[in-house]
């Protein structure tokens, strides 16, 4: 394939364009931000279910508090059903006795219920401080994982705007190439990652190899508008000055 040597000095400008575009698509699937993200929603779930657990931990202490409380009022109310009975003076001397038994046994299970009911209350505090604490957990893992997102989409527009930059740079290169030669250059890029390189001190430029002293002899012996490409990777060889020819 022949191309003129002007010609092909400018597949490098367009292996530089491609190279930072294949940069930016790298940078762009690699966000430490993305990953960033990632560990806040995780944080950001745990901590939710957490609160969840204690929420309703607490709302089931409620209901088992409230249960509590009519109980401690009943055994109050018959209580005081039965004293106000004994001070009445219309019973038997026997079911004054009576009486005064289920009173000793209501006042035993008043004390037994209102301890319970003690216990259910300071878990119930408990509780209510892990919620505080928990709410505010939850709270700071929104405020990382909205700063995590602002960053990502902060470092995304700036990718957007490198990479419409290049897109237009490269957009401008391309009518400069035949269609044989730049069909070569994509298919080999495809393929390789780089469609061209320089042949820089006997080096290529895309595989960092050193070309065997037979290969530098035929590169050298190739007339300038020969394209020419690495044996090693399949690269377009790019022949200047430099190429120690």
């Amino acid at each position: 394939m022949k191309a003129e040597p002007a010609v092909q000095r400018q597949l490098l400008e367009l292996a530089k364009v491609d190279a930072e575009l294949s940069r930016v698509e790298h940078r762009r699937r690699t966000l430490p931000e993305l990953a960033e993200i990632g560990d806040a929603e995780k944080t950001l779930r745990e901590r939710r279910d957490a609160l969840v657990s204690t929420q309703t931990a607490a709302s089931d202490l409620d209901r088992e508090i409230t249960r509590q409380e009519k109980e401690v009022e009943s055994v109050h109310a018959r209580g005081d059903r039965d004293r106000k009975l004994m001070e009445s003076g219309s019973v038997a001397a026997k079911q004054m006795t009576d009486i005064q038994h289920e009173l000793d046994t209501l006042s035993r299970r008043q004390t037994a219920l209102e301890d319970d009911l003690l216990e259910l209350m300071e878990r119930r505090e408990a509780l209510e401080m892990d919620a505080r604490h928990t709410g505010a957990e939850v709270d700071k893992a929104e405020e990382s994982l909205a700063d995590a997102k602002r960053r990502r989409d902060e470092a995304l527009a700036d990718l957007d705007t490198t990479q419409a930059r290049r897109a237009e740079d490269r957009a401008k290169l391309l009518p400069k190439f035949g269609d044989d030669l730049l069909r070569l250059y994509e298919r080999v890029r495809e393929q390789k990652g780089i469609g061209a390189a320089l042949m820089k001190a006997r080096r290529c430029g895309a595989c960092q190899l050193e070309l065997d002293r037979s290969t530098v002899a035929e590169i050298k012996a190739a007339p300038e508008d020969e394209v020419v490409r690495c044996d090693n990777c399949g690269a377009i060889l790019v022949r200047t000055l430099e190429s120690g020819l």
